[in-house]
């Protein structure tokens, strides 16, 4: 390949990675795929040679299990505490709406959502204050899983790299 269009890719191979570790913690990127697939592009440039097609293998291993852990640990805080579908559309919503209010938004409106979903099905203030915490913890718990393992992936990568 011609140099230009080297230089062209591994910056793009670098800019889907810290384009996807930003979307670690946005929730209207996904952020772990992006990581992935900057990793994917820079061991195809090389033909597999240097970031072996098992360690890519390893990381896409890694990017499912993140997407699926992000996705389980909401869930699971929510239904420790038994929350209603209204509570978890409301997590939802307020999760959309915390991209557009800043970072004190993308971190708690969710629980602003699920708690007045909550609110909305049984009228009862404490459980909904229950349901919205329980629901946010899911996700913080889930994003901080979702980091580490995008962290791991980059050092396996680096790591790849470095290693002859």
């Amino acid at each position: 390949m011609a140099t230009t269009l080297i230089i062209s890719l591994w910056t793009l191979a670098v800019i889907l990675i810290v384009v996807g570790v930003a979307g670690t913690v946005l929730p209207a990127l996904p952020g772990v795929v992006f990581v992935f697939l900057g990793i994917f592009l820079a061991a195809w440039i090389d033909d597999f040679t240097t970031v072996s097609g098992l360690t890519v293998g390893i990381c896409l291993a890694f990017t499912l299990l993140a997407i699926g852990l992000d996705y389980v640990a909401g869930m699971l805080g929510a239904k420790k505490v038994g929350a209603s579908r209204e509570a978890i559309v409301g997590s939802f919503i307020g999760t959309i709406a915390g991209v557009f209010s800043g970072l004190w938004g993308l971190l708690f409106m969710p629980l602003v959502g699920a708690a007045i979903g909550q609110y909305m099905y049984d009228r009862d203030l404490i459980r909904a204050r229950n349901v919205g915490i329980a629901t946010w913890l899911g996700m913080v718990i889930g994003m901080l899983i979702k980091i580490a393992i995008t962290f791991l992936m980059i050092g396996i990568f680096v790591f790849a790299l470095m290693t002859p």
